[in-house]
């Protein structure tokens, strides 16, 4: 077997997703941790602008492509997401400053238990649809509620209710729900109105302001990194720099992201080498692929599963997971029965596919895994004119 990289694990304690909404209403009360950007502290208004799938190495990669964002204070070191880096997972850590094994949003397709409709065995629920089945797709949102799948509040600390400005499809989602609350949500189609949205909020005062782009993300899985990426990227660019013109004195506009990419293609694979006689069903993400073992079967498929796939991938069992801080600490009750047995991931720029999710297989950019490029973020800081 190769040598393997070592996985870029969550910061959980410090520079993280899950510790950054906390860490900027405290910067807000006047105490600032000090891997915030300088100019957040003491900042009198914050707008907080997650662009989808914007890793910090690929941000940092292309300053000419996008000129205001990596000249932005904060653009030399990067932050780092959480585990799965997938969006479903991230922006759940996010909004509600937890890491997730507490939320439990612990990825893009969950095993959950099917009794409550009278059947036996299990389902995938796909967290950013909020649907369950594969031939025959259910909305879940009676029979997996989400005030009881992820049951903390969001944005914890702030005095009043945090503003969202989103896109307008994604008003009364299941995964809205579960990560927004009730927030009330100014609802975008175009970048633009994105834009006008923010405008009407600074100026109402509004302390908080909680803003969401998906764009960059959807240009990676469609076409990779190439030159659609760098053309929303600059797009985007431009969009941020529209919107640090629109922030009044003691105003400052934060940009994050969930999760970075990396560019696979068509280096896709299933689960090989006579794995899955030892499997019942698979969930998660093909760089986070769960493999759910037959009953008596985990410990054999963990280590038939390092024999086949250990030289591309890292391949844990979930107790090795939580016990090496993957998921930010001991699993919320009911989290673990909605992971696998034992996890392909891979640190090679490949993806394992589930059949199950056809959808899946068409895309080119992807993440969910520990790589560098999937797991470092950034975080800026802008101002009008530089300064407050």
């Amino acid at each position: 077997m190769t040598d393997r990289p070592s996985p870029v694990l969550p910061d959980y304690g410090g520079a993280c997703l899950s510790t950054l909404v906390p860490a900027l209403f405290a910067a807000q009360a006047g105490t600032t941790p000090s891997w915030l950007p300088a100019p957040l502290h003491d900042a009198r208004q914050i707008v907080l602008l997650v662009l989808d799938g914007l890793g910090w190495h690929q941000l940092h990669h292309r300053p000419s492509v996008a000129p205001t964002l990596t000249a932005a204070v904060g653009a030399d070191q990067p932050i780092t997401s959480v585990v799965p880096s997938t969006t479903a997972c991230a922006l759940t850590s996010i909004t509600t400053g937890r890491p997730p094994s507490d939320h439990g949003l612990v990825g893009y397709r969950l095993a959950v238990g099917s009794e409550a409709e009278g059947e036996v065995g299990h389902e995938i629920l796909n967290t950013l649809r909020w649907t369950v089945g594969t031939g025959r797709v259910r909305d879940a949102r009676r029979t997996v509620p989400a005030a009881t799948f992820q049951p903390y509040p969001v944005f914890p600390g702030s005095a009043s209710a945090v503003p969202v400005v989103s896109r307008s499809e994604f008003g009364g989602t299941g995964f809205t729900a579960a990560h927004l609350g009730d927030s009330p949500l100014t609802g975008f189609r175009v970048a633009s109105t994105l834009v006008v949205g923010l405008r009407s909020l600074l100026a109402e005062g509004t302390p908080f302001i909680y803003a969401y782009y998906d764009g960059i993300d959807k240009v990676a899985h469609e076409h990779g990194l190439g030159e659609h990426y760098e053309a929303e990227l600059a797009q985007v660019d431009r969009m941020v720099g529209d919107i640090a013109g629109l922030l009044p004195p003691g105003a400052v506009l934060a940009v994050t992201a969930d999760h970075g990419q990396v560019e696979v293609g068509k280096a896709t694979q299933l689960v090989g080498g006579g794995l899955m006689p030892a499997v019942e069903f698979l969930s998660g993400e093909g760089r986070f692929r769960w493999l759910h073992a037959r009953p008596g079967a985990a410990d054999a498929l963990r280590e038939a599963a390092i024999a086949v796939h250990g030289d591309s991938s890292w391949v844990l069992s979930r107790e090795q997971m939580v016990d090496e801080g993957w998921f930010g600490g001991s699993l919320r009750q009911g989290v673990a029965s909605r992971l696998g047995d034992v996890a392909l991931v891979p640190h090679a720029p490949i993806a394992f596919l589930d059949p199950a999710d056809t959808g899946e297989s068409r895309l080119v950019g992807r993440h969910g895994s520990l790589t560098p490029d999937e797991m470092h973020v950034p975080l800026l800081a802008l101002t009008r004119d530089g300064n407050i």
